[in-house]
């Protein structure tokens, strides 16, 4: 149980958090960020080993990781959580099952990992528009009994409503670790919601948007890390990446 409080004290929560107010405490306070792949860092779906290195790592990571630990912590907190797996839009057409984890608790959709995402958990049974702080979002029918949800009139991935197991996600997190043609191989990023917009690294471009407005700037090593260390938190003694120019795989690194 200490590693829940470690956990709550990171994203500034208490046992007593409602599970949409711990879903945005999480999103402002821990990172989408793959830099893990980029450091030669393996990546395995211990649980254990997800939440330690969130709540003592200071560290943040992608949907399967930031999911996988979230899900722990609200299980632990008494909240009866469900894993979902997801396929992402790629503008016309889908991923490959399993690209994303979500999770559901009763009828809602909790999600801190899809980086540029609704800030509160959606409804699960509403077909109405449910604004937020990052845009206006809406859950609709699929086929085979899926549902699509929407960002802003465009789809951001296809959620199945059966629930998985964790490890039902290992071959695809593996795959996106170690596979050339995987988006999280393409270049080191770490992105987090700010008070008026966003700040994304990109490689070595720092990315940020307020207000609508983005802005673009290539940094060097020592500013990189230092980015790293005073924006995201994390302290690196190297800098992470196998290319520096390689753009944002997806709206999720925006």
């Amino acid at each position: 149980m200490e590693m829940i409080d470690a956990y709550l004290d990171r994203i500034g929560a208490t046992r007593t958090t409602s599970p949409a107010d711990l879903q945005e405490l999480h999103l402002r306070a821990v990172p989408f960020e793959n830099l893990s792949i980029h450091l030669g860092e393996p990546i395995v779906l211990d649980e254990d080993a997800l939440v330690a290195k969130i709540a003592t790592g200071r560290r943040g990571g992608f949907c399967y990781e930031l999911n996988g630990a979230f899900a722990v912590l609200l299980r632990a907190l008494g909240h009866p959580v469900h894993h979902l797996a997801a396929r992402v839009y790629l503008g016309d057409r889908l991923s490959a099952p399993f690209e994303h984890l979500a999770l559901r608790v009763d009828d809602t959709l909790l999600d801190v990992g899809f980086g540029d995402f609704a800030l509160r958990p959606l409804s699960l049974t509403s077909r109405a528009d449910q604004p937020d702080a990052e845009g206006v979002f809406r859950v609709v029918e699929a086929e085979s009994g899926d549902l699509d949800v929407y960002q802003d009139d465009e789809p951001q991935y296809r959620l199945e409503l059966r629930p998985r197991t964790l490890s039902d996600f290992a071959p695809m997190c593996w795959y996106q670790q170690h596979f050339p043609g995987s988006p999280f191989a393409k270049a080191p990023l770490a992105t987090l919601p700010t008070g008026e917009g966003r700040v994304t690294v990109s490689g070595h471009r720092v990315i940020t948007t307020v207000g609508g407005v983005k802005e673009e700037r290539e940094v060097g090593d020592a500013e990189l890390l230092g980015v790293y260390r005073e924006v995201f938190g994390i302290e690196l003694d190297r800098v992470p990446g196998r290319s520096d120019s390689a753009a944002p795989a997806s709206r999720r690194a925006d």
